[in-house]
């Protein structure tokens, strides 16, 4: 099995008993692969932003054990420590991938700080899913393609999905 497949497969067993949150973490994962692929990311980076797509939202458990409840500055807050044990654990990544996964995970609610593309992938990624979960108005889309995506791919996906012009 290659790091992503262990990688998938430990986040499945951490957010064991969630298929909601585990069903969430598949598909932002899934969108960041096409993005990366389609926009041309090295070997390298797309190692990263797939590893950083199956991680970005493990800090929830830990924010609503700590505080009772869970946001985008929570989960940015406390995913980082429990994302760099996992990743260290699992023996196959090194400090430096560690160190980015965890910066991004640091930063996937926060929309302005970065304009590497494994970052902008993650988020747009992470939007793709979201508005779909929570069924967000057309206006709320069409405001999110403006404010939020960049990337040639992740624009094409959220035209078709929500039959955009």
């Amino acid at each position: 099995m290659d790091k992503i497949q262990d990688l998938a497969l430990a986040m499945i067993h951490y957010d064991k008993g969630d298929p909601k949150r585990i069903q969430h973490t598949t598909k932002v994962h899934a969108y960041a692969k096409l993005i990366g692929l389609k926009e041309e990311l090295d070997e390298e980076t797309q190692f990263i932003l797939e590893s950083a797509a199956l991680v970005h939202d493990i800090g929830i458990r830990a924010s609503e054990q700590k505080y009772g409840r869970q946001n985008g500055k929570l989960q940015e807050q406390e995913g980082p420590a429990v994302a760099r044990d996992l990743l260290t654990k699992l023996g196959s990544y090194t400090e430096e991938q560690i160190e980015r996964i965890c910066w991004l995970v640091a930063h996937h609610h926060t929309y302005h700080v970065c304009d590497d593309l494994d970052y902008k992938i993650l988020i747009e990624a992470d939007f793709l899913v979201n508005l779909y979960e929570d069924s967000e108005s057309k206006e709320a889309v069409l405001a999110v393609r403006k404010n939020i995506f960049q990337t040639n791919a992740g624009t094409e996906i959220l035209n078709t999905m929500f039959g955009l012009e």
